[in-house]
């Protein structure tokens, strides 16, 4: 698939608005009762990122951006502003976060992946667009170092350690990461007028597997 390893403007991804979304066949029972099915595996996310359009610059900056990935054509990075990290929004990274598999002394490339838990249930979100740089890892909670301990491929998200983990060894990593996007449209529709009078510009962006 046509993808481009570049960020969406940073300063106006975070001033975005969306979030998840899932899909749901429901089907109504003539006792009253539903069948419920997804044909979806995971969430798909989807924003708008002209909340985060504040200055003609900002304008500029996105119609660049937008001409470059011609449209819909090129995937990019995108920097969800409610969900970037392995951990909570308000705390650091650690390597501890996230729980990449259990070592069986011969695998040594692990995926990274982050975990929803709520009650007794949990979704698990393959993460392939982590930020070069921010990814902390572990083995048997001991931290290993990029380069010598691990390689990362930062167009994957996969971890490949210099050694196989012991068997019933636990990888663990944090890290920050992208979501992979583009543009849901073809054209962009914005009014110089209204933009002043303080109407805010469609930009829709929806999630791409890659």
């Amino acid at each position: 698939m046509s993808f481009h390893e570049v960020l969406f403007p940073i300063d106006i991804a975070f001033n975005s608005e969306g979030g998840p979304t899932r899909r749901t066949d429901i089907v109504a029972l003539v006792s009253g009762h539903e069948e419920r099915n997804s044909p979806w595996v995971g969430s798909r996310r989807s924003f708008n990122a002209g909340y985060g359009v504040k200055s003609i610059g900002d304008i500029e900056d996105i119609i660049a951006f937008f001409e470059a990935r011609q449209g819909r054509l090129f995937g990019f990075r995108f920097r969800d502003p409610f969900d970037f990290k392995s951990s909570k929004i308000a705390a650091t990274p650690t390597d501890a976060d996230q729980l990449l598999g259990t070592g069986d002394g011969a695998a040594t490339v692990f995926q990274l992946v982050k975990q929803y838990p709520s009650g007794p249930a949990s979704y698990t979100r393959t993460i392939k667009k982590p930020v070069a740089g921010s990814v902390l890892v572990a083995v048997a909670g001991i931290g290993q170092s990029e380069g010598a301990g691990f390689s990362l491929d930062d167009t994957t998200g996969l971890i490949t350690l210099s050694q196989a983990p012991a068997s019933g060894a636990v990888v663990t990593a944090g890290f920050l990461f992208d979501t992979p996007v583009r543009f849901d449209t073809d054209e962009l529709r914005i009014n110089l007028a209204a933009f002043k009078a303080g109407d805010i510009p469609s930009i829709p962006l929806i999630e791409v597997l890659v």
